[in-house]
């Protein structure tokens, strides 16, 4: 049984090798210092006018992302790909797709990047692969093909009856037949997307050899994709159906035999002695429902994932200072910190916190939030020009095959994917070509070209902050410390390194607010502040401790004067 098997070599199957990871003299790694941004490169620069973004477009812009701030980029998937699920449905781990240009074209990237200071981060699709990989298709080929078992194929209950009632996340059964064999097998995720079947010790010895490929290749980490979806209860065991019919008409179900299984675990810590050879980072795409389950992938001994994603915080919807108070002080409390405001799956932030009229103010709060916080920042493409979502209006415009599936309920995501907003030429500067995507109307005033002329724009607020948070030893090393904790408002904090405090206050209200702040609970007796940065007209170079004035949806930064 391969279950068996890989409890029993699974320490053998990934001999330890002395770790590279270097520390500062904080005890912090190159990523706890980092600002991440994610660039879908379907939608970042066309360098070739094909209306797709590419490889090349990304190097042309590395000069713009060191302005910024930005230390390391992920790149969603560029491997070959059919493109069933846009690049999630891998053909080959060791390749560039066309599409975006080839090896030589990444391996200038990586060298152009280095040049900037600027790590890459893949983005590894460990659960599946595509169903045109040379993998599924020795696989499906025959049942006693050496690689039939890396894959997990089973009879059926009966004539076009599946081995059980799992749904896959994209509507209809998770299975799917096929008439080579006669034999049913897994998909969690569309059919063209086979699940891997990680009991087998050469799969995973396989995939953990793609990332030392693409490590020896300047790779410095690894966005994992769908790590809660790895294994599968080896019994099929039924899920447990609820009441209610979800966005495509299934019956709702709890995904009790098919994620988040303990045996994933294993997997997530032998991985990670990989990534240690080559001082690398794991980033996780971990969607948990609590704190507590976000814990478990930070390893009981911090040897699994170093960045579990926290998509808890990216899931506070509202502007609450109590809730995001709460969701701050639980990730503290278990590990350090990532923080996501959106991304290729999510709604962009500038709509979910925007009001409709005060959302260029409410972006430059949110990135007053997540910028200035213990722990490492991702950011998404475009969120720091106050990129909104573009979502298609008629089903025969949608791309996404959710959106496709769902609609009307459901209309994908293609709303957040939109090209990257350079100028106010014809498509936004992205490409000379008709974009895959159109960009929305606003590109005329939330662009790159316009908002850096603008010393009040979303851009150079941004600017201002990620500037500050590399300078800054508080913001860099510091602890956070919650002030006002009781404030329904506002939500304000300390960053505190050895002699040096930084004051983090965000209006997250419509109203005017006035503020006071006692330190001396935390050992700090001074009585004023010297302004860092601030979006109010009030308290330009300084401001009192016993009196803070903040316009609504306002910022201000300021260090503890001495």
């Amino acid at each position: 049984m391969y279950w068996l098997a890989v409890i029993l070599l699974g320490s053998c199957m990934t001999p330890k090798a002395k770790s590279q990871v270097k520390l500062d003299a904080e005890g912090h790694q190159w990523w706890q210092h980092a600002v991440f941004y994610e660039i879908y490169p379907r939608s970042f620069a066309d360098s070739n006018s094909d209306g797709i973004g590419d490889l090349n477009g990304i190097t042309a812009k590395l000069d713009y992302l060191k302005d910024l701030g930005v230390d390391a980029i992920w790149i969603t998937p560029c491997f070959p790909s059919p493109q069933v699920d846009f690049g999630y449905d891998v053909a080959d781990y060791e390749n560039i797709d066309p599409m975006y240009g080839t090896l030589g074209d990444f391996e200038r990237l990586a060298s152009e990047a280095k040049k900037h200071n600027i790590r890459i981060i893949m983005d590894f699709v460990m659960n599946h692969t595509s169903d045109q990989h040379a993998w599924f298709k020795e696989s499906r080929s025959s049942r006693d093909n050496p690689k039939r078992d890396w894959y997990i194929w089973r009879d059926g209950k009966g004539p076009s009856k599946p081995p059980n009632n799992w749904l896959s996340t994209f509507g209809g059964s998770a299975w799917k037949f096929d008439p080579i064999t006669g034999q049913w097998y897994y998909h969690f995720f569309y059919p063209e997307q086979p699940d891997l079947n990680w009991r087998n010790p050469d799969v995973e010895k396989a995939m953990f050899d793609v990332t030392s490929w693409w490590y020896q290749r300047g790779v410095a980490g690894f966005r994992l994709d769908a790590v809660d979806t790895l294994f599968e209860d080896p019994g099929l065991h039924d899920n447990p159906v609820v009441p209610g019919k979800n966005q495509y008409g299934d019956p709702r179900m709890q995904n009790l035999y098919n994620t988040k299984l303990p045996e994933l675990h294993g997997v997530l810590q032998r991985l990670r002695q990989v990534a240690d050879k080559y001082d690398a980072v794991l980033i996780g795409e971990t969607w948990t429902k609590d704190i507590d389950e976000l814990k478990q992938y930070y390893g009981e001994h911090s040897n699994e994932l170093q960045m579990p994603m926290d998509f808890l915080f990216a899931r506070v919807d509202k502007l609450s200072a109590p809730e995001f108070r709460k969701q701050i002080a639980g990730v503290n409390a278990v590990g350090w910190p990532v923080y996501v405001l959106s991304n290729h799956d999510i709604v962009r932030a500038y709509v979910r916190y925007g009001d409709g009229v005060h959302n260029d103010a409410i972006a430059k709060v949110m990135a007053g939030l997540y910028l200035t916080l213990r722990g490492t920042p991702l950011m998404y493409y475009g969120e720091e020009i106050g990129m909104t979502n573009n979502d298609p209006k008629r089903r025969e415009d949608v791309k996404d095959p959710i959106g496709r599936l769902g609609w009307p309920k459901e209309k994908g995501r293609d709303g957040e994917r939109t090209p990257m907003q350079w100028n106010t030429d014809a498509n936004a500067g992205f490409s000379q070509a008709k974009p895959w995507l159109p960009v929305p109307s606003s590109y005329k005033t939330h662009n790159v070209e316009s908002e850096l002329k603008n010393s009040d724009s979303i851009l150079n607020f941004y600017k201002r902050v990620l500037a500050l948070r590399h300078q800054s030893l508080a913001f860099r090393e510091g602890e956070y410390i919650a002030l006002n904790e009781n404030d329904p408002n506002i939500l304000s904090y300390l960053r505190r390194y050895k002699d040096e405090a930084v004051l983090v206050v965000l209006n997250m209200s419509s109203s005017p607010q006035q503020v006071s702040f006692n330190l001396q609970p935390v050992g700090i007796t001074a009585s004023s502040a010297k302004t860092l940065v601030t979006t109010g007209k009030a308290n330009r170079d300084s401001a009192s401790l016993k009196s803070i004035s903040l316009e609504p949806f306002s910022v201000y930064i300021g260090e503890i004067e001495k």
